[in-house]
């Protein structure tokens, strides 16, 4: 009986191995935020934006067709979840927006963005293990920006590592996160881009970035697939939440 099982045992070990490693090479190719995060405010009752966070941009990468096929067959064959709406969670999307005081559209619009790969705990927690600036939860959050973005703020006891399984908090910190981003932005800036616009580029390059695109400074190829994509899910993001706005 137990020499049958073996190879068994094997293939299962095998199966567990390629999935995860599937998903570590879609995950590293797709870091958003910087790695500095910032200075939030101290009190989160305000609904207007306080200051912002990281200062060093690392931009995420689109996922190649390749590296996504491969991540989504491997978390299949390991019989984990592969499904996941954004959609699903647009209840607390309005909510946190809402206390946030930051865009909802915006808010569901980004999760869509970085909806790129399947947002499974299991797999989530053994990439968090991979190294201190693994971006996690459904919103992608680095350890830096989440400390950075509870102080002070009615989830100031909550874990970095807790993001994985809490999608409600997931989507909180990032509501905030966007509202110290929103908190950099000057009254005007000469670039064409909108405030939605500019917020997003923040979030996926940093406040540095943010505020040289807003100045005129022309966004990388990372930042421009990265907005494309966001202008890609605007409408859907709006239909989730029930508002249609610009972007």
């Amino acid at each position: 009986m137990s020499e049958s099982r073996a190879p068994w045992r094997r293939r299962s070990v095998a199966v567990i191995v390629f999935a995860l490693g599937g998903y570590v090479i879609v995950r590293a190719a797709n870091t958003p935020q910087s790695d500095t995060p910032p200075p939030a405010r101290a009190s989160a009752s305000a609904p207007t934006p306080s200051a912002a966070p990281a200062t060093t941009p690392a931009p995420a990468a689109p996922p190649s067709a390749t590296a996504t096929a491969t991540a989504t067959a491997a978390t299949t064959a390991a019989g984990v979840a592969t499904s996941y709406d954004p959609a699903d969670y647009a209840r607390q999307v309005r909510t946190r927006a809402g206390e946030a005081g930051v865009s909802a559209q915006l808010l569901m619009a980004i999760l869509y963005n970085e909806a790129y790969t399947p947002h499974d705990p299991a797999l989530e927690r053994a990439w968090q293990k991979s190294g201190p600036d693994a971006a996690i939860g459904i919103a992608n959050m680095r350890r830096a920006a989440f400390d950075e973005v509870r102080r002070g703020r009615d989830f100031a006891g909550r874990r970095w590592d807790e993001l994985p399984d809490d999608r409600d908090l997931a989507i909180e910190s990032a509501a905030w996160y966007l509202h110290d981003l929103a908190g950099r932005l000057p009254a005007r800036w000469p670039a064409a881009y909108s405030r939605s616009a500019l917020l997003a580029l923040g979030y996926n390059a940093g406040p540095d970035d943010m505020l040289a695109f807003a100045r005129g400074a022309r966004p990388d190829s990372r930042a421009r697939s990265y907005l494309d994509r966001l202008r890609t899910n605007w409408a859907k993001a709006g239909k989730a939440v029930g508002v249609d706005g610009p972007l």
